[in-house]
């Protein structure tokens, strides 16, 4: 923490002393949330949810991000790696079938230890990695042991889009190499006796206005390379939210039917059998979840 370089941003700045790196955090952990989740993938929320907890803060730069508030705007609550503990215990406590660490990449070293305690304490949820996939390498390494399934975006393959909606130019490269490593710690889905996931590789694609192509390349890739050793999620919950898009009027709208039908027409073309997918009326704000501090059991 003394010179962040957790991230491909490799900011170098100094978190211990209370400094923002690019992801907007200093080295005590902020969360927005902890709550069972029921709108992820049917083998993670199954009947009970995914114990969701949303991190503040992010190393990437999304200008149509659905958490803006947290992400870029800051919101969250300070806690412990002890007080993060006990909240993987009450969502165990609630029901929930794992544990599901949201845009958590920036804060890893601190949530480790309070993986570990856990551990030691006899908890037994598998761990969730819900991540924009722009990791090292290195980083993804680091996480064995600890990561059970990863829960990962594949959102460009072409740098001049990944720099212009996300300010990562090198989002593709590092995407690439990030999943690579995933699939190499964990290169084939598993699952419990109620058919909910307990090790494995999920990668989601939103799809975006007017990328219809990009998302076709995006898949070829994905299944060229990986065929079916991972879980494909293309999405269409595309949600703009245009006070964030005044510079991108391109992408300030809901994406079509048609749109959406023509990618997943093309997965199915091209070999992918099956993928989740999302019905008409995914894409309202409805789905983006409140980021009111309070979690399971009151407040935080």
């Amino acid at each position: 923490m003394e010179k962040c370089n957790l991230c491909p941003r490799g900011c170098n700045t100094s978190r211990s002393d209370g400094k923002k790196g690019y992801c907007g955090q200093t080295d005590k952990i902020k969360i927005a949330r902890a709550a069972a989740h029921y709108w992820e993938e049917p083998v993670i929320s199954g009947e009970n949810g995914s114990g969701t907890i949303f991190f503040s803060g992010c190393t990437l730069g999304c200008v149509y991000c659905q958490n803006n508030e947290i992400s870029h705007g800051g919101k969250g609550k300070e806690i412990t790696s002890d007080e993060l503990t006990e909240i993987f215990f009450r969502l165990k406590e609630d029901g929930c079938h794992n544990i599901n660490l949201v845009t958590a990449d920036h804060f890893m070293p601190f949530i480790i230890p309070a993986i570990d305690k856990a551990k030691k304490a006899g908890f037994d949820l598998p761990f969730i990695l819900n991540t924009g996939g722009y990791l090292t390498g290195e980083f993804v390494d680091s996480l064995r042991g600890y990561i059970d399934i990863f829960l990962t975006d594949m959102k460009y393959l072409d740098e001049n889009i990944a720099q212009r909606y996300s300010k990562a130019k090198d989002y593709p490269l590092y995407a690439k190499e990030a999943l690579a490593r995933m699939v190499k710690m964990h290169p084939v889905p598993e699952y419990d006796d109620d058919g909910m996931m307990k090790r494995g590789v999920v990668v989601r694609h939103l799809v975006m206005p007017g990328l219809v192509e990009e998302s076709k390349k995006v898949l070829h890739y994905l299944y060229s390379t990986y065929g079916d050793s991972i879980i494909y999620s293309i999405m269409g919950q595309y949600t703009p939210l245009s006070e964030h898009l005044a510079d991108y009027p391109e992408i300030d709208r809901r994406i079509t039917e048609e749109e959406y039908d023509e990618v997943t027409d093309y997965a199915w073309d091209i070999g992918i059998e099956d993928a989740y997918i999302q019905l008409p009326g995914s894409d309202t704000e409805d789905y983006i979840p409140p980021f009111d501090l309070t979690g399971t059991g009151g407040e935080l």
